[in-house]
């Protein structure tokens, strides 16, 4: 017996006495094969310790196990969230997440959708930014589903799903107007981005809608580092030239604000400047002061993904479907003291 040899199909077949194809037959089709030859290859397999090559097998039959899942930005709890839903429903269908972060980079999203569709993937998940519709296109048509896990409407055909962010802007600015506030720096990074965009828009719509001010402010990035930069510059001004409010959109935005407020203690919130994040990441709650944030429900985002995905392998034929959640505002001590 030779040490690490792995018998392969050949030698199942020389040792039967029978073509490779013959062999293959027996393992796929044994119905279609006489059994006397049927039976000189089983005592072949059990004889040799011939193992198929599942990997193999599933390339050809395009079955592989495995799901990819591409998110924009791994630092972002967000995301981590959104992968643990994606997880948790792949996990009952017995399928593997395999997930990448493209740091908001096209170049990097395309190199991923690449190498997924080379490895087979049953499927991919995508949180896109935007710009890489020819080659989603180009991956569909050739037979893997895509499936995007965070826009509102998929111009090349597939599935969706996706929060009105329109909608959470326009929540977040109503609550700060709610409370009194006239003047409110809506934080903005990253315009090209939809999600940001989109947020943007509907803090203008409901600041034009109540008759409050807004200042657009622009942050480096969408991180912690950036918002506290942004705050700082806020610190800066006179307490005349503040804004009696922040938007940040998202909650790293915010955690960097308040920090700059916090730690050089010239700045009260809620009581000087009330703050509202975007996201309502877990760490929004345990913040210095607890922050107040639109709530996406990431969770059920990347469940309800993946059963979009399960529908689309299912069924490859079936219309497109688009799901889309309403964010909720979560209120905590940096607008309501």
């Amino acid at each position: 017996m030779a040490g690490h040899h792995v018998v392969s199909m050949k030698d199942v077949a020389r040792q039967a006495e029978v073509s490779v194809g013959t062999v293959s037959n027996v393992l796929n089709r044994p119905d279609i094969v006489s059994e006397d030859r049927r039976l000189r290859v089983e005592a072949a397999i059990a004889e040799l310790g011939y193992v198929r090559n599942d990997a193999a097998r599933q390339l050809k039959l395009g079955q592989s196990r495995t799901v990819g899942a591409i998110v924009l930005d791994s630092a972002n709890p967000f995301y981590g969230q959104l992968v643990g839903g994606i997880e948790a429903a792949a996990e009952a269908s017995s399928l593997a997440v395999i997930a990448g972060s493209t740091g908001n980079r096209e170049q990097r999203e395309r190199l991923y959708l690449s190498l997924f569709e080379e490895q087979r993937v049953r499927g991919i998940l995508l949180a896109s930014t935007g710009g890489t519709e020819d080659l989603i296109a180009g991956i569909r048509g050739r037979g893997t589903p895509v499936v995007l896990a965070e826009s509102a409407r998929d111009a090349t055909g597939g599935s969706s799903v996706s929060v009105d962010d329109i909608a959470g802007g326009e929540i977040a600015v109503r609550h700060l107007a709610a409370l009194g506030r006239r003047r409110i720096g809506v934080l903005v990074a990253r315009q090209d981005l939809r999600q940001v965009a989109d947020r943007l828009h509907g803090a203008r719509r409901a600041a034009a809608d109540v008759g409050v001010e807004i200042e657009v402010l622009e942050a480096e990035d969408l991180t912690v580092l950036a918002g506290r930069t942004a705050g700082e510059s806020v610190v800066a001004r006179s307490s005349t030239e503040r804004p009696d409010a922040m938007f940040c959109v998202n909650d790293l935005l915010a955690v960097g604000v308040l920090q700059a407020f916090a730690f050089r203690h010239q700045i009260a919130v809620p009581e000087q400047i009330a703050l509202v994040g975007y996201d309502d990441i877990a760490f929004a709650r345990s913040t210095v002061v607890p922050l107040t944030s639109v709530a996406q429900p990431a969770d059920l985002m990347g469940r309800t993904a993946l059963a979009l995905l399960e529908e689309e392998i299912a069924h490859r034929d079936a219309a497109p479907r688009h799901v889309s959640f309403t964010p909720t505002l979560v209120e905590r001590e940096s607008t309501t003291g």
